[in-house]
């Protein structure tokens, strides 16, 4: 089993930034892609960004160019650096592992609890 670990949420004002992280433990697998999710109330959760272990990074268009994601693979841990926080970006993020035994077959998924995010004056 793995298990997922976010902090770093909280409350922050239009256009101030925060740095969520996420702790991975348990059995992790060299060919894995970590990514953040969040969901506001009311919607559906959504990717706002993803990187694998070689740094093949995506990002939502609504984050691009405010959000920077990062790993750092000998601790399983990885980042999301947020910038010019808006308050359509106020929800949970989740943080999610991805991973199996080849590129052809992801067959875990992983979520963390999340943590809030809410961008407000």
């Amino acid at each position: 089993q793995v298990q997922l670990v976010e902090s770093g949420g909280g409350l922050v004002q239009p256009g101030g930034s925060l740095r969520l992280s996420c702790a991975a433990s348990g059995t992790i697998l060299s060919i894995n892609v970590m990514g953040w999710y969040r969901q506001a109330p009311g919607k559906q959760r959504e990717l706002v960004a993803s990187i694998t272990g070689g740094g093949s990074i995506n990002y939502a268009d609504s984050v691009k160019g405010r959000f920077t994601i990062s790993r750092d693979n000998a601790q399983n841990t990885m980042y999301l650096q947020m910038k010019s926080l808006k308050p359509e970006d106020t929800a949970v993020y989740y943080c999610n592992l991805a991973q199996g035994g080849s590129y052809y077959s992801f067959n875990s998924n992983y979520w963390g609890q999340g943590t809030q995010v809410t961008v407000s004056s």
